[in-house]
């Protein structure tokens, strides 16, 4: 007699929780509710880790302490956090500084909460960013150090770690079996694998002028997508829209922008690609990721009117 075993079929598991300030939604395939939580717990530890290693509210952290030490001496750093800030620094240099991690060092000047009842002076704006510069950062790679010239000059990641946390927690979980998921780090977002159903994953894009719209359904495998968009915290004066995303080397607001979705191979690079793009502009922008292999964007600008590179497939609603 044949007996034959048939194992369970594989779901998906899903749970939503605060990390790194953001939310996040963890979703997994697994065979059953154990193994999912389990796989879950791994992605949660593993981003929690990243956090204390990239923290700048954390003293105790390694990128604290750069920047406590700026002006002062170099600050030997573990290798993981030493390749992240060489990584940025790249990214800044791709992108004619649109990206800066030293953004940090920038007085904030605008604000965005409703009390700005005023544009800042030509002088405040010049002034707010006068220690902000990659190119000033010292980096030595036999030491694994890093040093910031000048007292007041700060590092952060706000514009990169959300995206290298879903990286290393998708890293983590392939690493250990699991056939297919998304990290979604409150638009950064990174996938691998199939849900149950064996069809790609489906990322819907919305237009943020008219909010209830999904124009589009895009399919998504093995690739990050992270979209950064400027539908609420905005400023305006004289009529014109000012982005709570501020150029690092001007000191103004972008504008002309409202929403910037990048698909690319990790979503570290798509996350400071994304807040790139926002300063660059939408002509400039595109022309840049046009230029990047396995890299391609969507644009909404302020008048409602989509862009995209021209690899772009959308399912269209």
């Amino acid at each position: 007699m044949l007996i034959s075993w048939a194992l369970p079929a594989q779901q998906l598991y899903q749970r939503t929780l605060k990390l790194m300030g953001s939310r996040f939604d963890i979703t997994v395939v697994a065979q059953d509710s154990v193994s999912g939580n389990e796989y879950i717990d791994l992605a949660v530890d593993e981003i929690s880790r990243i956090e204390k290693l990239i923290s700048s509210w954390d003293p105790d952290s390694e990128t604290s302490e750069i920047n406590r030490n700026a002006g002062i001496r170099p600050v030997n750093v573990d290798e993981e956090l030493y390749g992240l800030i060489d990584r940025a620094l790249a990214i800044a240099r791709l992108t004619d500084g649109a990206f800066d991690i030293t953004y940090a060092s920038m007085d904030r000047i605008w604000k965005f909460d409703g009390s700005m009842t005023r544009k800042p002076s030509e002088e405040e704006v010049a002034a707010s960013v006068s220690l902000v510069g990659y190119e000033r950062v010292v980096m030595n790679a036999e030491e694994h150090s890093v040093y910031l010239p000048e007292k007041g000059m700060k590092i952060g990641f706000g514009g990169i770690g959300k995206g290298y946390a879903a990286d290393k927690a998708k890293a983590l979980l392939m690493s250990r079996g699991v056939s297919g998921g998304i990290v979604n780090a409150s638009g950064d977002m990174n996938t691998w694998g199939n849900p149950p159903d064996g069809d790609a994953w489906k990322i819907a894009i919305t237009n943020p002028v008219r909010k209830n719209n999904i124009f589009a359904a895009l399919p998504v495998t093995e690739r990050a997508v992270v979209t950064s968009g400027d539908y609420e915290r905005f400023v305006m004066f004289d009529g014109i829209r000012y982005s709570h995303i501020i150029n690092p080397k001007t000191g103004y607001p972008a504008t002309g922008i409202i929403s910037v979705t990048v698909l690319a191979p990790r979503a570290e690079l798509a996350d400071a690609l994304a807040t790139s793009v926002f300063v660059m502009g939408a002509e400039v922008g595109l022309d840049r990721i046009e230029q990047l292999p396995g890299v391609e964007c969507i644009i909404v600008d302020d008048r409602g009117e989509v862009h995209s590179t021209t690899n772009i497939k959308l399912e269209t609603q």
